[in-house]
């Protein structure tokens, strides 16, 4: 049985080849070298950088003036903190201060001109002190006759005739007097009424002169700290209350330079009772006052008085 069941098995077998029932072959694998499967990426565009955005120009600040440091002599050195001028000691420096003026004289009017507003309103204000200090030193000690003693003290600027009309001096080549100066620069050309308490009219209700020149870069501080100051003694500013007057100093007065505050000032929605120049003059001075003199100038009914003007020199 077995070697029947063999020789059937290899008979099988062969009829099976010869049928053709091979068993199939796979195809061989088609290979790809390196380079033919390789897969091109697509190229990054080359990133343009963001444009950078300039960085704004800083505006170009004017030289610092130095003219104003001129003056800075004469001011530190004879004049107190408190305004009052050592004239006995700078009438030896008369010399020193004609040369000051002369520094004034020969200023080259287009250095002038290029100047930044403030700087030039500085100069004219050191400009009227320097020469009222230099009139105060042609007369002193101020002398005064028997008849005028009747009506001011001995020692009163208003003994010297024609202080402000008759004096000249010149400032870039141009003659001046001390009215002159306020009624082109101060009245008309700037429309700066804190300059009125800048200007010192050698008198002790006057404005008091600081021990330093004005500057350009600091005037705004400057002024208001002089409208402070001066708003802050009795001879510029006092409250009655109990008698409902308030009393002003006397150079705020319509006819004096009280009028030059018209043009900023003299708003109508406050202090309706006062003419448009009082009216003005209140408007401002509440800027620099303490809140209880405030409240009280809007809201209180009250009477203007004008403190009498003292006239003797601040020494």
């Amino acid at each position: 049985m077995t070697k029947n069941l063999i020789v059937f098995i290899a008979s099988l077998t062969i009829l099976l080849l010869a049928a053709g029932c091979q068993p199939e072959k796979s195809e061989p694998v088609e290979t790809k070298t390196v380079e033919e499967t390789t897969i091109e990426l697509p190229k990054p565009e080359p990133t343009k950088p963001e444009p950078t955005k300039p960085e704004p120009t800083k505006p170009k600040q004017p030289p610092a003036v130095s003219f104003h440091d001129k003056c800075a002599d004469i001011f530190t050195a004879y004049v107190s903190d408190t305004g009052m001028v050592d004239y006995k000691n700078l009438k030896y420096k008369k010399l020193t201060l004609k040369k000051l003026l002369d520094e004034f004289d020969n200023l080259d009017p287009n250095h002038y001109k290029a100047w930044p507003r403030e700087d030039k309103i500085a100069f004219w204000i050191n400009a009227y002190n320097i020469q009222m200090l230099d009139i105060i030193l042609e007369n002193y000690p101020i002398e005064s006759s028997r008849i005028l003693r009747l009506f001011w003290p001995p020692n009163s600027i208003r003994h010297i005739k024609g202080i402000w009309s008759d004096y000249k001096f010149i400032i870039m080549d141009e003659e001046f007097t001390l009215l002159q100066l306020q009624r082109r620069f101060f009245r008309k050309e700037f429309d700066e009424p804190r300059v009125f308490f800048a200007i010192c009219n050698a008198s002790l209700s006057s404005p008091s002169l600081r021990n330093e020149p004005y500057y350009g870069r600091t005037l705004n501080q400057q002024l208001d700290n002089q409208v402070k100051s001066f708003l802050s003694s009795p001879r510029a500013f006092e409250i009655d209350r109990n008698a409902k007057v308030v009393r002003l100093s006397a150079i705020l007065q319509p006819t004096w330079f009280g009028s030059e505050f018209m043009s900023k000032y003299a708003i109508d929605r406050k202090f309706k009772d006062h003419p448009p120049a009082v009216r003005a003059v209140l408007n401002f001075i509440t800027n620099y006052l303490p809140e209880q003199d405030v409240g009280f100038l809007e809201t209180e009914n009250y009477t203007i008085e004008y403190i009498k003007y003292d006239w003797i020199l601040n020494e």
